[in-house]
């Protein structure tokens, strides 16, 4: 079972104090004991959330940043983004960590859906919104996460009245959840088992959307097990 070396948080605020070429260049062999470390992380994630879920595929995101479209121009993340996708047409959802000194944070949910996909989740929400609700307002979804997180449509969907009465969650384009963790937490022996835990926690909403993915209004099934 892995664990985020003090040496890695070390580079990651070296870097963010240092983020050009020349300094990269001249520490990389620190930063590649600091990018096994978050590869050995990510691996034991995944060994982990398979005893409880199935995943399909994992990342970790590279550390150079794409910056041709960009007005920063620093050539570095002062972070480690990872993530795993779960497994099939019956798993649906994402996992996510974000190891950055002083703002590290667990998420999950849909960050992207595609339009088909969202088109589905708002109609079935439309349709009835208090299943999503009930997981929204129980006591372990907010102790852990607070509240639904995500971009939203300033007024409302194509194809839906902005008076719907369930147009707070119609707005969403993305559906999240994060948890944020101090520095302390995260180089703690206990922070994979906290990171699991949170993502335990998600389960049901992750089940409710899987759920209305794989079926029509009328509950007929879109997929064949």
């Amino acid at each position: 079972m892995s664990q985020i070396d003090k040496s890695s948080f070390k580079f990651l605020k070296q870097i963010r104090a240092n983020n050009n070429r020349e300094w990269f260049n001249d520490n990389k062999d620190q930063f590649k004991v600091a990018n096994e470390n978050a590869k050995a992380f990510l691996e034991s994630m995944k060994n982990e959330m398979n005893k409880i879920d199935e995943i399909e595929k994992t990342k970790l995101f590279r550390i150079y940043r794409d910056v041709r479209f960009s007005k920063d121009k620093t050539p570095y993340n002062s972070h480690f983004s990872m993530s795993m996708n779960r497994a099939g047409n019956f798993r649906r959802g994402g996992y996510y960590l974000r190891i950055t000194p002083g703002d590290t944070i667990v998420a999950c949910g849909f960050f992207n859906p595609e339009p088909k996909d969202l088109k589905l989740i708002r109609d079935h929400i439309a349709q009835d919104d208090k299943p999503l609700r009930k997981i929204l307002k129980s006591k372990k979804f907010k102790d852990m996460f607070g509240e639904l997180r995500g971009e939203q449509v300033k007024s409302s969907p194509r194809g839906f009245d902005k008076n719907h009465p369930a147009i707070d969650l119609l707005k969403y384009k993305q559906l999240l959840v994060h948890r944020n963790f101090k520095d302390k937490e995260v180089l703690s022996e206990n922070f994979l088992k906290e990171v699991v835990k949170t993502y335990k926690a998600i389960m049901p909403f992750f089940d409710y959307m899987t759920d209305i993915l794989t079926h029509d209004l009328d509950g007929v099934p879109l997929y064949k097990n």
